[in-house]
């Protein structure tokens, strides 16, 4: 009964956590007003000659990759080779130990308004409510009541968490509170797996509706996953990482049509893309699992 009970608690959080990516922080930053968005043609993230190492473990070297408005780039690698470390160096929670980063060409050397990371694990506070998280970031950044009251029962409907405003994060499933953790509206998105701990079914539903929601937000989206054929549905360019110490192997441009739904899995090119990216990493990944099992 205990077990069942975790299950469906799991479940029901990862939604409550995919709300609290979109919705908006008002009232506006002074500072963003000060830096035009780039074009559809401009990086909005640049990363040059970047590496990390900590002592004399070099985790990647040389990681040259440029970030557009509005589009969505999935990582892959296999494990250990630094995927969450560089999500992390660009949202500015570690330094890199070469190179630099840019976003919308000012250097990150911190956490910068506009950009939100999602983890593998839920963000949400047990003690509040679905309404309660949602509203929390919200109240932080001195939004007002009024319009606090407006957008939390507006992106909890969107995200499909309507009739559970005034649950906790125990009554939820682990689908329900990672859709929870989606409610904010950053211009950068960092995603590090933020399906994994959900079950086959409930991911492939979120897969879908991250889509959905980013179509009516589009904004510039860093999803790192494990999961090739994941990085292949979810990204308009995949970024293969291989080597030790890692670098960027090949950027692959999927080209899949758009709006991407069950239909896509089936598509020819969708199946050339995917068998070609778990080619270029099957000999690395069965080495990292080798070294991992001894």
């Amino acid at each position: 009964m205990t077990e069942k009970l975790n299950s469906v608690i799991m479940k029901l959080c990862k939604r409550l956590h995919l709300i609290l990516m979109l919705i908006p922080l008002e009232p506006i930053v002074i500072s963003d007003l000060l830096h035009a968005s780039p074009t559809l043609d401009e990086p909005r993230i640049e990363v040059n000659s970047l590496g990390k190492r900590y002592g004399d473990l070099q985790v990647f070297k040389d990681i040259n990759l440029t970030f557009r408005e509005r589009e969505i780039v999935t990582i892959v690698g296999p494990s250990g080779c630094g995927k969450t470390t560089l999500l992390r160096c660009i949202d500015g929670l570690m330094p890199s130990s070469e190179g630099e980063i840019r976003i919308d060409s000012d250097v990150v050397r911190k956490p910068r308004e506009g950009v939100s990371m999602v983890f593998q694990h839920f963000g949400l506070f047990p003690w509040k409510t679905v309404y309660q998280n949602v509203a929390y970031g919200l109240k932080l950044a001195g939004v007002r009541k009024t319009v606090i009251a407006d957008k939390v029962p507006y992106y909890t409907k969107l995200v499909g968490l309507e009739g559970f405003e005034n649950s906790y994060p125990y009554q939820l499933s682990g689908g329900m509170q990672q859709r929870c953790g989606l409610a904010l509206e950053p211009s950068v998105l960092l995603m590090d797996e933020p399906f994994a701990a959900v079950d086959a079914q409930t991911r492939e539903i979120l897969q879908f509706e991250l889509l959905r929601i980013w179509g009516m937000r589009p904004m510039t989206m860093i999803f790192v996953t494990h999961s090739i054929e994941e990085a292949v549905l979810m990204g308009d360019r995949v970024v293969v990482l291989k080597g030790r110490p890692s670098s960027v192997f090949e950027v692959i441009d999927v080209k899949l049509p758009g709006p991407r739904s069950r239909e896509t899995l089936a598509h020819p090119r969708f199946s050339e893309v995917r068998e070609h990216v778990w080619s270029t990493l099957m000999d690395e990944v069965r080495a990292a699992e080798f070294e991992i099992e001894r």
